[in-house]
Formats: C-alpha cells, structure tokens, sequence
C-alpha cells in the first residue's frame, strides 16, 4: 500500500524546460537493504573520519564553479560553522539516547558492601558484622515492547542524520549564495561609479549651458537629482555587500571585523561547467534529508503505536538475589555465609484510570499526524523541484534577451561615438547615450548572477544529488 501511495505522490510531472520529466519508481526496499548498516559501527566510522561531511553536500559539485576561493569557504564552512557543529552534536546525542534505550533490554545487577558496629541490648560487648548484598533484576523482553522501543530512539538517531544533511546542505547553499551576491555587487558598484561620474560630468555640463542660457534651469535640477540619486543607489550598494562580507565570515566562522579582507573572485572570472539536467527521476525526491526523514518519523510513529498496544500485556520480572553476611570479614564471602534466592513475577495492572487506553489513541493520532507530514513532505519536494527548474529555464531565457539588449544598446553607443567624432551631437548626448550602456550592463550582471543562483537553488531542493 505504501508504494502505492508513494507511486501516486511522485506521478505528478516535473516541468524541465518546458516539458514533462519522466519518473522511474523507486524500489525502495532494495535501497534500505544496501543501507542497512549497524548505528554503532555507523557511529564509529563518523568519528574516525569528517569525509561524509563532504559526502554530504556533493563536494564535487562545487568544483563545476572552477573557483577555488568558493570551494574554500566552503570547506572553512564545514569545518569551522557552528550551526554545523551543532548539527553533529545533535547526532552524537541521539546515539548515546539510543544507547541508554537499549540499556532496558539488559539485566540490571548491584552489588553492596555494609560494615556495621554493633553492640546487641543487653551485652556489653560490641562486635563487627560485614555484609555484601548483590541484586540483580531482569525485565523478561517476551513481548519485545523493550526492543521496540529502541527501534523507535534508533529513528531518531537516523532522522537527526538527516537533519544533520540537511544543515550542511543549507549552509553550503548559503555560502555559495552570498558569495556570487557579494562579487555581483562588486561588479554593479564598479558599474554604478561610472554612472555617478557620467552624471556627475552630465550635471557640470548641464550647469555650464544654463550659464549661457542654452539649457533651462529645470533640466539643470533634474540633472543633479539624477546625480545625487546614482550616488545614493551607489552606497546603498555598498551597504549591501558590507552586510553579505559580514554574513559570509559567520558562516565560515570567521570574525566579521575582517569581513573587508575576505577575498573572491572577480566578476568576469566566474563559469559554471555543470550541465542541469533536462530530466528529474524519482529516485532524487526519495534522496531529500526531509524525505528520507519523515518516511523514518512515520516508521517510529508505527512502532510507537505497537509499543502502546504491548502496554496491555503484563510486564514479567526476573529477580535474583544473594546476600552474603558475616562477623568475620575474612568469611564473608564463604558458601556456608551465604542466602541466595530467585524468583519470577508477572504484573499486570487491571486498572490504570484509562491511561493506557487513552496512551494508545494519542499515540494512533500521532500516527496520523506524521503520515500527513509525509504526504505534505512528497508534494513540497515535487514543488520545490518545479520551481527551480522553472525559475532556471525563465531566468535563463531573461538573461539571453538582456544579452540581446545589451549588444543593441553597444551598436547604438558605436554609432553615437561616431557622431560625436564627426561633430554631430555633443559630449553631452554621448555622456546620455554611454548611461543606457551601463544600465543594461548592470541588468546582465544582476541576472548573469541570479542564473548561477538558480543553479544553487536547484542544487538544494535536489538535496545536492546534482
């Protein structure tokens, strides 16, 4: 029935540009098998070597930018975020959860030693008793309610995995996202200073011609709002870039207070050599940490309810118990000094007030809630996914026309050059036209970038299985 349901949810089309991608079903059993491997030895394996952090995020992905700056913030990232850190440590605490869990399914043993002085009423002598009790106590796991309680905390364990995948995915995402935005901005302030010293020279020539009366005092205005405007846009770009460089040192753990020495590349250095692919298969949906997350919620969610159902039955405990008592502390642990005793029980409460009744509702409600959780989680991916892809292929058509555009407007300022060299128009109307140039040269940078973004959009909503 599951893989119906799962069938159904990813049979809806991925639109790639323009067209339906084609699913391939996942067999989704053949895929937990190859998994399947202990959480202790997983647990081992972590700590002995930090390569599944890479793993995590695709590293190699990231080498389709050909920028070794990038990758190198990337790698002080995973080393160095404390989101990160925490994320990992999240992990280990779900492990040793899973640990103590499992503890319940063991026996309990005590051990005690009780010197005592003591003098008898009516004596009056005192001597020494020695004492050395030991307890042992097992729950008899027949119904393994125990054992499935520890199969629940193992899918807390798993699902903080992916939550832990998740974050370094995010964080890679995020970095390689400020990074182009703050080299965009690099860019468009490069381009914006030469607006504001166009206008800046418009205005003076402006301001010249209404000394001569050849220019209305009006247009003179206008012309120095225009600069004031360019100038103001200028440091609002700047304010921006100061805020990503202080954004990108936290991700990095680094100090922001050397955010103005971070490095990167310049703006015409950039390339993507990765080919986005024109189809989405299933199996990548079935990859996303929040996926693979909330199938392991709903497989916990199930136990939880069989758990609450084995509450009914009785608990049966397995006691032993010996106790070794002597005056003589050499011979305290002599067979003759010795009560031993072992002994079985079964309990079973006849009346809880309806706890366990309503124990077992709350936790079927739970059920329903989480399997509601994944349906929603399915169809968010798939969301996801098709917004990527359709912002990648509109973007892209968007950038080619403004490519388009800024040819046109560079044929059109080649032409005015010659004008102007031949006397026609005048340095002020080719300082006008050169303006033109340099806004569609700011459009192409601004989404030159948003592309490259998009990439790293798509790149997340994957799950970095790029």
């Amino acid at each position: 029935m599951k893989k119906i349901i799962i069938s159904l949810l990813l049979s809806s089309f991925i639109i790639v540009h323009g067209t339906p991608a084609v699913f391939a079903v996942v067999d989704e059993s053949a895929a937990k098998k190859a998994k399947k491997v202990s959480i202790s030895k997983l647990h081992k394996q972590r700590a002995k070597s930090n390569e599944f952090k890479y793993e995590y995020i695709n590293y190699k992905w990231w080498d389709n930018f050909n920028d070794s700056i990038l990758t190198g913030y990337i790698d002080k990232a995973i080393q160095n975020n404390y989101d990160l850190k925490n994320a990992t440590i999240a992990v280990d605490q779900y492990y040793q959860a899973v640990k103590i869990q499992f503890a319940s399914e063991l026996p309990m043993a005590n051990i005690g030693f009780a010197p005592a002085f003591v003098k008898n009423p009516g004596t009056t002598e005192a001597n020494w008793t020695f004492a050395a009790p030991a307890f042992a106590n097992y729950e008899l796991d027949l119904f393994l309610k125990n054992h499935d309680k520890t199969k629940a905390s193992k899918k807390d364990y798993e699902g903080s995995l992916q939550d832990e995948r998740a974050a370094y995915i995010a964080i890679a995402s995020a970095v390689g996202t400020t990074y182009l935005n703050i080299i965009k901005l690099d860019k468009m302030i490069e381009l914006q200073e030469e607006i504001v010293q166009d206008r800046k020279l418009i205005y003076e020539l402006m301001l010249a011609r209404n000394k001569e009366g050849l220019t209305s005092t009006s247009d003179t205005v206008k012309a120095n709002k225009a600069y004031i405007a360019g100038d103001t846009d200028l440091t609002e770009y700047k304010k921006q870039r100061s805020k990503l460089l202080n954004q990108l040192c936290v991700l990095i753990g680094e100090n922001p207070n050397n955010a103005e020495e971070i490095s990167r590349a310049d703006y015409d250095e950039l390339s993507f050599a990765g080919v986005i692919p024109l189809e989405i298969s299933s199996d990548v949906i079935s990859q996303r940490p929040d996926y693979i997350k909330a199938e392991q919620m709903v497989e916990k969610a199930g136990i939880n309810v069989r758990v609450a159902k084995k509450e009914f039955l009785p608990t049966i405990n397995i006691t032993g118990l010996a106790m070794f008592f002597a005056g003589n502390f050499g011979s305290v642990f002599s067979t003759k000094n010795a009560l031993a005793a072992l002994a079985a029980g079964a309990n079973l409460p006849i009346f809880t007030g309806g706890r366990k009744i309503a124990n077992l509702k709350l936790k079927k409600s739970e059920y329903e809630r989480v399997l509601n959780d994944y349906y929603k989680t399915n169809l968010t991916a798939i969301q996801e996914i098709n917004d990527a892809l359709v912002t990648i292929k509109l973007d892209e058509q968007k950038f080619a026309d403004i490519q388009k555009q800024a040819e046109l407007e560079r044929e059109d300022f080649g032409f005015s050059t010659s004008k102007y060299e031949q006397g026609v128009i005048s340095k002020l109307d080719l300082t006008q036209v050169k303006e033109n140039v340099l806004f569609t040269d700011k459009a192409v940078v601004n989404d030159r970038i948003n592309c490259l973004v998009n990439y790293i959009g798509l790149y997340k909503a994957v799950g970095s299985k790029l």
